[in-house]
């Protein structure tokens, strides 16, 4: 079930509101708890709220504090961008959605307006935060004056542009459509375009109600003075007229909807004005404004406060005629909860045209498929968040570990244990300008379990001819010291290695706390988080040259791992042949890897479809698989890889991780230990650091439940 629409615009004055105030209209009839979110909004005039967001929140009366329904401001936005602090905005913006996720039954979500200079930057700020929220998405084409052609054109290069970027194209609303443009106008997009699902298309004629300003919408925007007609502020305003000739020139503009726009002091234009509301030859006019300050005299304020009914709204301004006018060029038309009679028309207009009942079963049933690597990491997260395990971290005196360690708490993730001397630690943390309010540090010398830590490696090593001293040294390593803990329960698991190697972090955990029972290898993982989907990598950081035996083992283990993360394991044995294709020693290791996984699987009661040897273009596309090996269950839709060595595993996923847009390898993971120890890299960011650690707690929840 999806929880989510992002409703994207194609370009300025596409009607925008009014989908979105016909989509929480028919959400609200379906769903109990609905959100608004935008992720940009507009920079606010005198601190006023965003206007869509305000509607639907007054009209619908959500139930949601306004400095949750977006993330930033259109200018805060484009400071962090022209900083390169893009990951920020996106991260950021995929929490604050998120929580709302969390919250509610369904969040709508709304891109940015497209006005002002920055319209291409605001088009692939849209892209890239659709594809990390990954909602479906509802696209509005702005059809106003458009023919057909011009219609098709902009609604194939934007479909098209989301699709190459993987996000999913619920549908489509030509909105603000010329009478004549015809419903064929539909199929000619859907044949023009391949979308991943069957396309929704709707088309809503352009209506003077919704698109026009009102007088309402003047007087706000230049922040006028009402003098006459306080209940006729809704008047829709077709076009702006500038008065400063001859009455009897004047007069010849005059059409219907017009605004006048004149000095205070021409007291011959108002009552021209006015009087022509009187006359069928005139079409009414929608009302004046009058500059400069000025105001009529008071003769002519007489006449008009005696006339009954004033036939016009009259609005004063402190700008002079040439600057209310051009303010005024840069207007359009609100739709606002004070104007009841717009809203119940935006309605109408949207439930006469839309399929409402095939959009909402559409709305309830379509799920993104999408996994960006900031969703992936998000979820990481929430998942150790929701039963926090005690971490422990050796190098308690790395900044980045440090700094890692006041993300994990403020978050939640994990109970942080950093192994160092305190003061050290603390001191270093204050210079870094960092908290470690609630971390646990401890000096392997001096804890009480010292000792029993020592004791404990003696016994588990004394028939490799340790003694008790070489046991004290050893636990006076802080990796040594760490995955004692781990291995006694004073810890849940442990994450090393941003200023140690890989040798040095796993080889107590080989020492004592051992491989599982049935496993006799230790091997990785990469989570490799592919712009749009996550698979599994294995093994690219242990094995330099696995044997058949053990390469079955690192696939059935991957193969856990990747349910563990939520991966439905389809698990493709690499080679440089499919099937029976090519010949030669390592394919024939490959192909007995397979076998002996199936016979593993088919003994420990495990279904996973396994399948080698298959080449990697034939595990992961389906038209390759069809052709290669056909009726496979694995080729072309593999999601757990596992390759012939180590020089091949971790060649492959840097060259992935390199080349494919948007690829972020997670990891490695180790698997097959009793308890959960991780590997860093010693370039690692601190965000590698906090994934890590929120993986490591995944595994921790996972032995506790196994």
């Amino acid at each position: 079930m999806s929880k989510s629409l992002f409703i994207a615009a194609t370009e300025p004055y596409s009607g925008k509101s009014a989908i979105l105030l016909g989509l929480m209209h028919l959400l609200h009839a379906n769903v109990q708890r609905v959100a608004i979110f935008r992720p940009i909004i507009g920079d606010p005039v005198h601190d006023e709220h965003d206007h869509d967001i305000d509607l639907v929140q007054k009209l619908f009366k959500l139930d949601i504090e306004y400095e949750r329904t977006h993330a930033y401001t259109l200018s805060q936005a484009r400071r962090l961008l022209n900083e390169g602090q893009q990951a920020l905005l996106l991260e950021t913006t995929l929490n604050k959605f998120k929580e709302l996720e969390k919250e509610y039954d369904f969040v709508l979500c709304e891109g940015t307006d497209y006005i002002g200079d920055s319209a291409t930057m605001e088009y692939e700020l849209n892209t890239s935060i659709i594809s990390n929220l990954g909602c479906p998405v509802l696209l509005v084409v702005n059809g106003r004056d458009q023919d057909a052609e011009n219609v098709c054109d902009s609604a194939q290069r934007t479909i098209e542009t989301f699709e190459q970027r993987g996000l999913e194209v619920l549908g489509l609303i030509v909105n603000r459509a010329r009478p004549d443009l015809p419903a064929s106008v539909l199929d000619d997009i859907r044949e023009r375009v391949r979308t991943t699902h069957p396309l929704l298309g709707y088309i809503i004629p352009d209506d003077k109600r919704l698109g026009n300003p009102t007088i309402r919408d003047v007087a706000k925007w230049l922040g006028a003075s009402v003098l006459y007609g306080h209940g006729q502020l809704d008047r829709p305003v077709d076009d702006c007229l500038v008065a400063a000739m001859h009455i009897g020139n004047f007069l010849k503009y005059l059409t219907e909807g017009s605004l006048i726009i004149t000095p205070g002091d021409r007291s011959d234009i108002i009552l021209a004005s006015l009087t022509s509301r009187q006359s069928s030859a005139y079409g009414n006019i929608a009302g004046m404004v009058l500059t400069g300050g000025l105001q009529p005299s008071d003769t002519i304020h007489r006449l008009i406060e005696g006339w009954t009914g004033v036939p016009m709204p009259i609005l004063s301004v402190e700008d002079h005629t040439f600057k209310a006018t051009q303010i005024l060029q840069a207007l359009h038309g609100t739709i606002d909860p004070e104007n009841p009679a717009k809203v119940a028309s935006a309605i109408e207009l949207f439930d006469s045209n839309v399929n409402t009942e095939e959009l909402q079963k559409r709305l309830v049933t379509t799920k993104s498929r999408k996994i960006t690597p900031f969703m992936f990491e998000y979820n990481l997260i929430e998942r150790a968040k929701a039963r926090p395990q005690r971490i422990v971290l050796p190098e308690g005196n790395s900044d980045r570990v440090i700094q890692a360690t006041e993300i994990l708490l403020r978050r939640n993730v994990a109970e942080i244990i950093l192994l160092g001397d305190e003061t050290a630690v603390r001191e270093q943390a204050a210079r870094l300008g960092v908290r470690l309010d609630g971390a646990r540090i401890v000096n392997p010398t001096t804890s009480e379990r010292f000792e029993d830590y020592a004791q404990a490696y003696f016994e588990a090593r004394k028939k490799k001819g340790i003694l008790m001293k070489d046991a004290r040294d050893r636990m006076s390593d802080p990796t040594y010291f760490g995955t004692m803990m781990v291995k006694m329960g004073d810890a849940d698991g442990m994450v090393s290695g941003s200023v140690t190697t890989t040798s040095q972090t796993i080889r107590p955990a080989f020492e004592f706390i051992k491989t599982k029972p049935g496993s006799s290898i230790v091997s990785s993982v990469f989570l490799m988080c592919m712009g749009d989907h996550v698979v599994c990598f294995g093994d690219c950081a242990v094995n330099p040259k696995p044997d058949a035996r053990q390469l079955a083992e690192i696939a059935l283990v991957s193969a856990e791992t990747a349910r563990v993360f939520g991966i439905e394991p389809k698990v493709a044995l690499l080679s440089y042949s499919t099937g029976t294709s090519g010949k030669g020693e390592e394919v024939e290791k490959v192909a007995e890897a397979a076998r002996i996984a199936r016979e593993l699987a088919k003994e420990r009661g495990l279904d996973i479809p396994i399948e080698g040897p298959l080449q990697y273009d034939a595990a992961v596309a389906p038209d390759v698989a069809k052709t290669k090996l056909p009726g496979s269950e694995v080729a072309g839709q593999a999601t757990v890889f596992i390759f012939p060595d180590l020089n091949t595993g971790n060649n492959t996923y840097k060259a992935v991780q390199r080349a494919v847009p948007g690829s972020t390898a997670v990891g490695p993971i180790l698997q097959g230990l009793n308890k959960p120890v991780n590997d860093l890299s010693r370039g690692c960011l601190v965000r590698d650091i906090v994934n890590t650690v929120a993986i490591t707690a995944i595994q921790a929840q996972a032995e506790k439940d196994a």
